[in-house]
């Protein structure tokens, strides 16, 4: 059963919008953050998605939180939500299904195994493809029927036709829009078909929080840390950003990174050592110094300069 609630009341910013949320819960639901800040436009996008059965398709760099966006949105609508990464490896079968062996009364039988496509397209799911534009072209076209409203799956082996479940939504998330490797940022991601995109009824642009918002994120996750230490910190991870989309950098700090860093913060209780533990040593080599001079310029000090007390 679902009730009819204020997104209001849920995401704390104004809206006149009435989502659906589910009165009972299941292991798919994924865990409220109640730290988590929302993106109004993404999250009205999602909200979209789950209210009007719209397909949303999340753009943006790595590590700007598109994937936990769509989780924290469903946590909040108690709605179940599975994710699946469409990497190199994943096949047509392992999203359609397959022939298997197994034991019947002591004989052994064959019968077909659901891949995760049948399975969540028939339950009131929320499905997520992640890395949506690394799909090999024999797994897209599979996803490509499903994505018109009301699509129907075929599974010829099976000779059956399958509806979804009037509370199917499906979403996903990619670095490029099926653009491919232009600037050679993302290896693997592959050109889609412009009918592949042309399906996606919205698409949603995310980019890194505004650094008050982070700095807030941060703060909840370590309390005990000054303030001043942590807008300094959230400083650096935005010199990495630019730093990653000039080509200066091949990585950058995730606000997930920024978090880890202020925990071990408090661990260490060196704001230096806590980031080369948490960042640099993930650094390629050449790369060090740029990110040493990220870190002067922020705390004004040297990256292997001990510090004193940071709490």
């Amino acid at each position: 059963m679902t009730r009819m609630v204020p997104a209001a009341d849920l995401f704390g910013f104004h809206t006149d919008f009435r989502v659906p949320v589910f009165d009972e819960s299941d292991e798919h639901v994924p865990e409220v953050d109640p730290a988590y800040q929302f993106d109004k436009s993404v999250t009205m996008a999602l909200l979209a998605g789950f209210t009007r059965n719209r397909r949303v398709l999340i753009q943006g760099l790595h590590g700007t939180g598109k994937s936990s966006h769509i989780e924290q949105v469903a946590a909040r609508l108690n709605w179940p939500c599975v994710r699946v990464n469409l990497d190199g490896q994943l096949t047509r079968m392992d999203l359609i299904g397959r022939d298997v062996v197994t034991l019947r009364d002591g004989k052994q039988v064959t019968q077909f195994q659901e891949g995760i496509l049948p399975w969540a397209i028939q339950r009131p799911v929320a499905l997520t493809l992640d890395e949506y534009d690394a799909g090999r072209p024999d797994v897209m076209f599979v996803i490509q029927r499903i994505l018109e409203h009301g699509g129907k799956l075929t599974l010829l082996d099976q000779n059956r036709v399958i509806t979804p479940h009037p509370w199917f939504r499906m979403f996903a998330t990619a670095n490029t829009v099926g653009l491919g490797n232009l600037n050679g940022m993302y290896h693997g991601a592959q050109r889609l078909n412009h009918a592949q995109i042309d399906r996606w009824n919205i698409v949603a642009s995310l980019d890194h929080l505004p650094p008050d918002v982070e700095c807030t994120i941060v703060s909840a996750r370590a309390p005990d840390l000054d303030g001043s230490v942590i807008s300094a910190m959230v400083a650096v991870a935005n010199l990495t950003r630019n730093g990653f989309r000039v080509g200066d950098l091949s990585t950058l700090m995730s606000p997930r990174t920024v978090i880890t860093w202020a925990e071990n913060v408090d661990i260490f209780d060196d704001v230096g050592l806590a980031f080369a533990l948490s960042f640099v040593n993930k650094c390629d080599d050449a790369e060090r110094p740029i990110v040493a001079e990220y870190f002067q310029r922020c705390f004004d000090r040297e990256l292997d300069q001990p510090s004193t007390h940071v709490a």
